[in-house]
């Protein structure tokens, strides 16, 4: 069975919970040896460990827990770095239970029924409540995860599930209405900050070896993405860089080297990009670039942009949503915007990555200062909600098929006046069904072509007898 928490157990931590904080393992990486070892030094999750919290109770179960009633299980959802197994850390020292570990990316149905079966025995012998945190869950498939069923079902088990995507997609549906989902936010810059500082000073950490700069800290924080095992790894990383370094101080004597911010940038660089191509990331962002489209703010809609390539989004998706914010939020505001998002997917498909990035960039500014209305889009919806409703009727007899053998004698086709024979190319007829004369769907807008486009519109109406569409 795989132990996330080998490393702390190693040195003294115990699988049942105990009294105080296990030794520090100095060859644990800085993230791992800062775990708390309780809920109260879990930073930015006040709401899950909050008194009378689902999680809070757990943690306080005490001796004789499996007596009581079951716990509910959980399933932990939030971004990287938020601090998911760190609270399955703090649990794992918790009295009153035994604890096991496993990970989706390591463990299979096996291991599943063998910490069930041991679970099941514990509560039974032992009256042991036994607490099994998943980790990924959402690797494992529907039926790896159909075996935590019986488990969770009968108690004999508390499920402890962490999962970075998001649960309605990625954990089955049984296992879900058996547990409570608690949302995980992301770390704000001033709780990465607090966690750093933490870990300058905390014997488990530096433990004061290395002194950490004002600006060193807001660089290392600001590309860390609110990920805290990111900010510890980098801060790690400067300490590294300035290990064994000694400054006289002005008093003559020895003080401990400072991590400044060029150390900081040598050590990290570049910025965590926030994105999964497959769940709610990939999903928010992409609303976020349509909806900046839409708003014409071309500048949030370029970094929205950015923000696709630099995470390795498929430009080929980013092309075909351009090309429907074209029809559906442009639309005959600017006719020609269709034409560029399409144009701009096929140059994608011909040119390929890296130069693809221009196509789009060019398009997106395009699609962002064009002028913009939804009125084709409104009318398709208004015209299907009409066709639903049953409204319609047959098609009048003059605009019927009339090629055929027969079709004369049904009376199809007569009295149709062909528009091109009518003065101005407008024919004055019967073009909808009965129940639909006089129903108006398309409305133009007073935007960019529409205006010229309306203008014409009112004056076709007239030619055919119809009253003002607006």
């Amino acid at each position: 069975m795989t132990d996330l928490f080998s490393a702390a157990r190693e040195v003294g931590g115990s699988s049942g919970g105990g009294a105080g904080a296990p030794p520090v393992d100095r060859g644990a990486p800085l993230a791992v040896r800062m775990r708390p070892v309780s809920l109260d030094e879990v930073v930015g999750q006040d709401h899950l460990v909050a008194p009378g919290s689902p999680l809070r109770r757990l943690a306080e179960g005490g001796e004789g827990a499996a007596s009581r009633s079951t716990p509910a299980s959980v399933v932990l959802w939030g971004p990287p770095g938020t601090g998911k197994t760190t609270l399955a850390q703090a649990l794992s020292h918790s009295a009153g239970h035994r604890f096991v570990a496993l990970s989706a990316v390591t463990a299979g149905v096996r291991e599943v029924r063998a910490a069930m079966e041991t679970a099941k025995r514990s509560r039974e012998v032992m009256d042991e409540r036994t607490v099994l945190f998943l980790d990924e869950v959402h690797r494992f498939s529907k039926s790896q995860q159909d075996a935590l069923l019986p488990g969770v079902e009968a108690g004999w088990v508390v499920l402890v599930a962490a999962t970075t995507e998001n649960p309605s997609f990625s954990v089955v549906a049984p296992l879900l209405s058996r547990s409570l989902l608690l949302t995980l936010r992301p770390l704000g810059d001033d709780d990465v900050l607090a966690l750093m500082r933490r870990a300058v000073a905390d014997p488990r950490g530096l433990d004061g070896e290395a002194g950490l700069d004002d600006d060193a800290a807001e660089h290392l924080v600001r590309v860390a993405g609110g990920d805290a095992r990111k900010a510890l790894t980098g801060l790690e990383a400067a300490a590294g860089l300035v290990a064994g370094e000694r400054a006289d101080a002005p008093d003559g004597t020895d003080s401990a080297p400072r991590i400044t911010l060029a150390v900081a940038e040598r050590a990290v660089d570049v910025a965590v990009v926030r994105y999964d191509r497959e769940g709610d990331q990939h999903y928010d962002v992409a609303s976020a670039l349509i909806k900046s489209l839409r708003g014409s703010d071309v500048d949030a809609a370029m970094h929205y942009l950015a923000r696709m390539l630099e995470a390795g989004e498929d430009v080929r998706f980013i092309a075909r949503r351009l090309i429907i914010s074209a029809s559906e939020d442009v639309g005959m505001a600017d006719p020609s915007a269709l034409g560029v998002a399409v144009a701009a997917a096929q140059a994608v498909a011909l040119i390929g990555m890296p130069e693809a990035r221009i196509i789009l960039a060019q398009a997106v500014v395009a699609l962002a200062s064009a002028p913009k209305s939804n009125a084709s889009y409104v009318a398709l919806g208004e015209a299907v909600a009409d066709v639903r409703a049953g409204r319609g009727g047959p098609v009048p007899a003059h605009l019927r098929d009339a090629h055929y053998p027969g079709a004369g004698a049904l009376g199809h086709g007569g009295g149709y006046v062909y528009s091109h024979d009518a003065p101005h190319g407008v024919a004055a007829q019967q073009y909808a069904p009965d129940d639909l004369v006089g129903a108006r769907y398309y409305r133009p807008s007073e935007r960019g072509f529409e205006r010229t486009l309306r203008e014409r519109m009112t004056r076709v109406d007239a030619l055919l007898g119809r009253d003002d569409r607006r």
